[in-house]
């Protein structure tokens, strides 16, 4: 009975957040787990009745930092991702590649520590080793709790017949999300009896759109319910929070009058801007041996001048003059936008754009206040004139300035300049708008150096 209470609580209010919160219990569990085993395997002693055992102690209090590493390399591999466990192929691979980074970490870790009172080396072995089985069946039980719809709240979605269609087929498609569409109301006479329809179907949610029916009275309805603890989410929110980036085409002005509240982000960038002065003066000093060898290989792949240098559209729409490492033939190059297999870049611009060697120079644009380390990427003014004309809103994206790195970098996807590429790129962009704090920007560091690392950049 108290496990079926547990459940329930789970299945009524288990939410992105407290997903990623339950599998991050669970990795904190196996963690524990695999260093309880190492001991066993090593000492045959792990606490007795009477208390947790001197080996326990000693040992856990120099792996606490190892669990430390373990985590953070999960999440920056997007581990905690609810799309990523669901492929059973990419959730495999990102684990074994994340157990061993970590391992690795370890072991650095284990070397610069001052003093270390135990021999880590088996240990970390066999940890390791115990962690990622563990990790593997953890993960894969937990998904199928969630996919096989035991914990999945059933959602009710109220609005226009396309919108709700598309986002039921979304839903439909990746369970693992825990939503389950029972019922779309988008037209007066489904709204007749809406009370019954809404128990009847055991919903948990309603997502509520603008586009709503014209009748006067049909919001009367909503206010029984919230007796029966139903919860309600507006569309543009649900979208936001299952998306994590902004629907723009539904969307208007005053959606940005309520949301971006840009006289509360004074101090943050404030302090943004010191941080990226003192971060981009740093890196430029420590990057100086790696750029004269990078300017080096520039010159001798190709004719032509080692910097690349193009107008780019900043904060409020100003142009400034954008540094980049030359990673193209001149000859006959049209400086077109470029395409994937481009055949312009150079073997060595290639090897520059997978590792972002090439905007090393962009830190010279940081330190001029030009860009930020993290912001929307500046678009051509050519460019962002013809998109402006196809994309509402567009412009919203010059609000901040420009970043050498940004939440539509690390969402896993590559985004072309095409209008129905730039109006994902818009809704990352707007995203980060809206939310970003000292939180958000050190994940997207962290996930932008996982990048750099597996040199998957274009």
């Amino acid at each position: 009975m108290l496990f079926q209470a547990f459940i329930d609580m789970i299945q009524y209010n288990m939410g992105r957040k407290l997903k990623k919160l339950f599998f991050l219990g669970g990795d904190l569990i196996v963690l524990h787990a695999a260093l309880a085993f190492t001991l066993f395997v090593r000492y045959r002693l792990i606490g007795g009745i009477g208390g947790i055992s001197p080996y326990w102690q000693v040992h856990w209090y120099y792996f606490w930092g190892v669990f430390l590493i373990f985590i953070l390399v999960f999440y920056i591999n997007n581990l905690y991702s609810l799309r990523q466990i669901a492929s059973a192929r990419n959730f495999l691979r990102s684990t074994i590649n994340s157990v061993i980074i970590a391992t690795l970490l370890s072991i650095i870790y284990f070397y610069i520590y001052p003093r270390v009172d135990i021999a880590p080396k088996t240990n970390l072995a066999i940890f390791a080793v115990s962690a990622l089985i563990g990790f593997l069946l953890w993960r894969r039980f937990a998904y199928w709790l969630i996919r096989a719809g035991k914990w999945q709240n059933n959602i009710a979605l109220i609005g226009s017949a396309d919108r709700m269609e598309e986002l039921k087929q979304e839903l439909d498609a990746k369970p693992e999300l825990g939503y389950h569409v029972s019922l779309i109301i988008n037209n007066a006479s489904d709204l007749l009896d809406l009370e019954n329809k809404i128990l009847n179907n055991n919903i948990r949610l309603l997502v509520l759109a603008d586009d709503l029916p014209a009748e006067k009275d049909w919001r009367q309805q909503l206010f029984p319910l919230l007796r029966h603890k139903i919860s309600f989410s507006s569309y543009n929110n649900f979208y936001e929070q299952l998306k994590q980036a902004v629907p723009v085409s539904s969307i208007n002005q005053n959606w940005f009058l309520e949301n971006l509240k840009e006289g509360e982000k004074n101090y943050f960038d404030f302090f943004k801007r010191i941080a990226d002065l003192a971060g981009a003066s740093i890196f430029f000093l420590i990057c100086l041996p790696l750029s004269i060898c990078a300017a080096i290989a520039v010159k001798l792949s190709s004719p032509g001048p080692i910097i690349f240098c193009q107008y780019r559209l900043g904060l409020n729409g100003k142009k400034f003059k954008l540094y980049k490492f030359r990673t193209m033939r001149v000859e006959d190059n049209n400086f077109a936008i470029t395409i994937e297999n481009d055949r312009r870049i150079t073997k060595i611009g290639r090897f520059l754009r997978a590792s972002r060697l090439d905007e090393i120079p962009q830190l010279l644009n940081i330190i001029k206040g030009e860009m930020s380390f993290i912001g929307p990427r500046p678009e051509r003014p050519e460019l962002a004139a013809e998109l402006s004309k196809e994309i509402p809103f567009y412009d919203t994206r010059l609000l901040i300035k420009p970043g050498l790195t940004g939440w539509d970098q690390i969402s896993g996807e590559y985004h072309s300049a095409s209008a129905a590429d730039t109006m994902k790129k818009l809704q990352n962009d707007l995203y980060y708008i809206k939310h970003r704090s000292l939180y958000l920007d050190l994940s997207i560091i962290l996930k932008t150096m996982a990048t750099v690392v597996a040199r998957s950049g274009r």
